[in-house]
């Protein structure tokens, strides 16, 4: 079946000599995207406690990941399309991606059945029963109207032998290739309807810990011709180098022009090392979830906001950080606030967090653009992990 013309494009504006590292712009219906980039998590349509006045005026951002198994439970898929698509219904004037859910039906463990055709699962909600296939995943993410849309995968746990692993990877092909071409079956059906469709599905590299099956999974996917894709299951309990170690295999086999996606990663140590591998996207529910609990990211390391070592510190949170929080509030306040359990903490750190997500992005692809990554890098690890660090100690 011929693709329909995209509207999703990938340029690469600069690229690292040494490394795997590239600039890039992603192109979207709703804005160019500077590359590498961090997407905040609006799990249910918002990312907790900020506005999307704050994300996309204040902190800049471009793009969005939403979940379509929180979507989907509730308020359901043909509620949103009704109101007008995900953009409308969020009132978010940038680019969104939505995953396929594959990640939420994993997490369930007892609560789901996988089989070749799908995922029988029942809801934390209520328990009622539902099925996810390749088809009516692709067919929700639709109805949300989302500039990029993920296939249907099965994320493994870790561990699991490489049988099983294989089993899996091979049933994750399966899915993409049914994904794609309903996908493309779709958007063929309603031609006059184009502009309400995602203009892209990325298919997911699986194969658990294994190089393998990560490079065989790979090589098969690029016979999709994909706009992007996705490397997945990872961040499931395997050791952090681990993590790296299989974007290394499968890197390389995906193709260079098109654009190159991490799922769910990782610490801010982490972030340029995985954009030294070419990864050009990833997104993380760290910087905020860690925020809401009181850990803080800094440029100095991390701030466990609860020590009372900063009971009386009327410094800012990071003093080379320009945020809203960190230019009008001071450490001593914001350990009140979340000592007292006060909403404020939450809405406060979490901007600071992402921000700082943000700033170490543009940080990195600036260094790119200048052609000054590997200094930066080495800068980067000369510091050892920002999340064994804690400023002020």
């Amino acid at each position: 079946m011929t693709p329909p013309t995209p509207q999703i494009s990938f340029e690469i504006v600069a690229e690292c000599s040494t490394t795997r590292a590239r600039a890039g712009l992603l192109h979207t219906p709703h804005g160019a995207i500077e590359t590498p980039v961090f997407m905040p998590v609006g799990t249910q349509a918002t990312v907790k406690g900020l506005s999307q006045r704050d994300l996309a005026a204040d902190l800049g951002v471009k793009i969005l990941l939403a979940n379509t198994y929180h979507l989907y439970l509730r308020p359901g898929h043909q509620s949103i399309r009704q109101m007008g698509g995900l953009h409308r219904f969020m009132s978010w004037p940038n680019a969104i991606l939505t995953d396929s859910g594959g990640f939420q039906v994993f997490s369930l463990s007892g609560l789901r059945k996988i089989t070749d055709q799908g995922v029988v699962f029942q809801s934390h909600l209520n328990g009622d029963l539902h099925t996810f296939t390749p088809e009516s995943t692709v067919d929700a993410q639709l109805a949300f109207g989302s500039d990029i849309l993920m296939a249907l995968d099965e994320c493994t746990e870790y561990p699991v032998s490489h049988e099983y692993a294989r089993e899996s990877m091979t049933r994750t092909l399966r899915w993409a290739r049914q994904a794609n071409h309903h996908f493309l079956s779709r958007i063929a059906e309603s031609p006059t309807c184009h502009a309400l469709f995602p203009q892209a599905l990325f298919p997911i590299v699986q194969g658990s810990m294994f190089p393998d099956l990560r490079r065989e999974c790979a090589t098969a996917l690029v016979d999709l011709d994909a706009a992007g894709y996705a490397i997945g299951g990872l961040s499931v309990g395997e050791p952090r180098p681990m993590s790296l170690e299989m974007v290394e295999a499968t890197e390389n086999i995906l193709p260079r022009a098109k654009p190159r996606y991490a799922m769910g990663v990782g610490m801010p140590a982490e972030l340029p090392e995985y954009v030294a591998r070419g990864i050009d996207m990833m997104d993380c529910v760290l910087p905020s979830r860690n925020a809401r609990n009181g850990c803080l990211f800094t440029s100095q390391g991390r701030v466990i906001i609860k020590h009372a070592r900063y009971k009386e510190d009327e410094g800012p949170l990071d003093p080379h950080c320009v945020c809203y929080t960190c230019r009008t509030y001071s450490r001593a306040y914001l350990r009140h606030l979340f000592l007292c359990g006060e909403i404020l903490y939450a809405s406060l750190a979490t901007r600071h967090n992402i921000c700082r997500y943000l700033d170490i992005m543009r940080e990195i692809r600036q260094a790119i653009i200048s052609n000054s990554l590997p200094e930066y890098l080495r800068c980067a690890r000369s510091l050892g992990s920002v999340g064994d660090v804690v400023a002020g100690s």
